[in-house]
């Protein structure tokens, strides 16, 4: 064997080797979406400890945050006006980003069996809950819109940054489980 052909036979195994790593280095997520070893595909949500995590499709936690819940935050949501911060299996179903606060994410609350059970009761179930920022103008009220205290209609509030976040990591339809 000459070198010449040893040198070609090296150069094409390399050449052969490395070109699957460099197909897969130029892929890239949609504008807006994260990367697929960030996606979250579940978000879990546990009222009692103020705490939301963002999970991946292998169950592990992507991020945390500690949140803030409606103003009534003990209970599942039972009518409009209450509010509680509903507790169950939704999805995220819809985002607005021209919201009155900074960002917001729109939970599938209510569910049927949510606007049947109020039914029954004779009220209406409530509904536009989201999870979003601190509200548009007025981030110098810093002592009353944060997440160390439970202010909203029965949203869940994060911080501006932590939605922003939030907002490129999660997809329209991820399932939200919201746990006492």
């Amino acid at each position: 064997m000459t070198k010449n052909t040893l040198f070609i036979i090296i150069f094409a195994s390399l050449f052969l080797w490395l070109l699957p790593v460099q197909s897969a280095l130029s892929l890239k997520p949609p504008p807006g979406m994260a990367p697929e070893p960030q996606r979250v595909t579940e978000i879990q949500v546990f009222k009692s400890e103020r705490r939301m995590e963002l999970l991946d499709k292998y169950g592990n936690i992507v991020r945390s945050y500690r949140i803030a819940l409606g103003k009534n935050p003990v209970g599942h949501k039972q009518f409009e006006g209450d509010n509680r911060t509903p507790e169950g299996k939704y999805l995220i179903n819809a985002r607005n980003p021209n919201s009155d606060f900074y960002l917001s994410l729109r939970i599938s609350y209510p569910s049927a069996k949510d606007r049947a059970d109020a039914k029954k009761r004779g009220q209406k179930p409530g509904g536009d809950i989201f999870i979003h920022g601190m509200p548009n103008g007025k981030g110098w009220m810093w002592w009353k819109y944060n997440t160390k205290s439970d202010w909203t209609n029965g949203c869940i509030a994060v911080s501006d940054k932590e939605i922003k976040e939030m907002w490129e990591l999660i997809a329209d339809k991820t399932p939200i489980t919201i746990r006492p």
